[in-house]
């Protein structure tokens, strides 16, 4: 009899062993913001995970603890713990929902499972990979004018009229006295004749300004790395208002290291830059003005530059120069802690770049962005 049994309960634990745990199987689908593996997430957004598994093996599981693991690539992780009563083929599923996510690559570890015995004896483990990553955007909001880029505005100064005025359109705007040189088909023949003196169509041009943000990532200049991601998700929200009107801007991303996107028309650059605020984290410290003197070569002339930092002084002063000496535009876009007001030094200091020909805002929110753009200067 205790033949029997020694030999009934070591072929128990042999078959337990060799029981299929270790050579589960899964597949992992997102759905929600998502869809199935298609759409967009942006920062504050949720996902559902749907997971199925497939254990091997003909010895009944009485639960199955699973492990999941949600890397982001700052390092930070998530973890979730969930148990399931597989079927007698071994198959379960597993539905959980993310918390609020933030801008970033994430990515799925390998799957733990552990389970045990029906007696709870032994434990046994298993892990496989199935397909987990995606990307979080930075959160935007919607601008419906800005009008800092409105061919009118004086704010953009001399220099930067050669660069608004893009190719001419065949809407006629005006007449102009005729200028020697000028083809014959630009002749104004009715103007002409009621005049006595030869005049010239005025042609209407396209407003395509090249825009450059200028976007400031060095650690040392934020506060808090909320203030960081309102900085992020201005310069995304900017991006997009560009793509969406066909202006032809760039990305400067100023840190540790400085990238630069020369600014093109075309949703594939907009995706490379969008692409490129994803995992942008602040590193270091530095000077503004050295790291944007370091890019000039890549600056297209006469461009405007957007400056998107939470610095004021004799910073942003240093850049309002540097631009006016290389034949560019300047626009500051300041961004403040959430917790503070715009106060008579915030004022006076808006004021004075307002004297320098200088556009700025300033903004504590992303919330607060479209009315300070369409408004103008705040």
């Amino acid at each position: 009899m205790l033949f029997a049994m020694v030999t009934l309960f070591g072929l128990y634990l042999l078959f337990g062993g060799l029981n299929g745990i270790g050579r589960t199987r899964g597949e992992r689908q997102f759905s929600g913001g998502m869809g199935d593996w298609g759409g967009v997430l942006h920062a504050g957004d949720q996902i559902r995970v749907r997971l199925r598994l497939e254990i091997p093996g003909f010895l009944p599981l009485p639960y199955v603890i699973v492990r999941e693991t949600l890397k982001r690539h700052s390092g930070e992780t998530w973890s979730f713990e969930e148990s399931l009563v597989p079927s007698i083929n071994g198959r379960g599923e597993l539905l959980f929902q993310t918390p609020p996510l933030e801008r970033g690559r994430y990515a799925f570890a390998d799957t733990e499972c552990v389970t045990e015995d029906i007696f709870g004896l032994i434990e046994h483990r298993g892990s496989f990979a199935a397909r987990g990553e995606f990307r979080v955007l930075p959160r935007t909001v919607h601008i419906a004018r800005w009008q800092l880029l409105d061919r009118r505005n004086r704010l953009l100064g001399p220099q930067s009229v050669g660069n608004v005025s893009g190719r001419e359109t065949n809407q006629v705007g005006g007449v102009r006295d005729y200028v020697y040189g000028d083809r014959i088909s630009r002749i104004h023949w009715n103007a002409t004749a009621r005049t006595g003196e030869w005049k010239s169509k005025e042609f209407e041009y396209e407003s395509i300004p090249k825009t450059m943000i200028v976007l400031d990532a060095f650690e040392d200049h934020y506060h808090s790395s909320r203030q960081f991601e309102t900085a992020v998700s201005t310069a995304a929200s900017l991006l997009e208002y560009g793509g969406r009107e066909n202006i032809p801007m760039g990305l400067c991303s100023l840190g540790r290291s400085v990238q630069v996107f020369e600014p093109t028309q075309g949703r594939s650059r907009l995706h490379a830059m969008m692409d490129h605020l994803v995992d942008l984290d602040p590193k270091g410290g530095g000077s503004l003005l050295a790291a944007l003197e370091s890019t000039l070569k890549q600056l297209p002339r006469g461009a405007v530059l957007v400056i998107v930092t939470p610095l004021d002084g004799s910073s942003v002063m240093d850049l309002v120069r540097f631009a006016q000496t290389h034949q560019m535009s300047l626009s500051h876009l300041q961004i403040a802690e959430a917790s503070e007001r715009e106060g008579e030094s915030s004022r006076q200091w808006t004021a004075s770049l307002r004297a320098k020909g200088v556009a700025a805002y300033r903004t504590g929110s992303l919330d607060e962005l479209p009315a300070a753009l369409e408004g103008g200067t705040r």
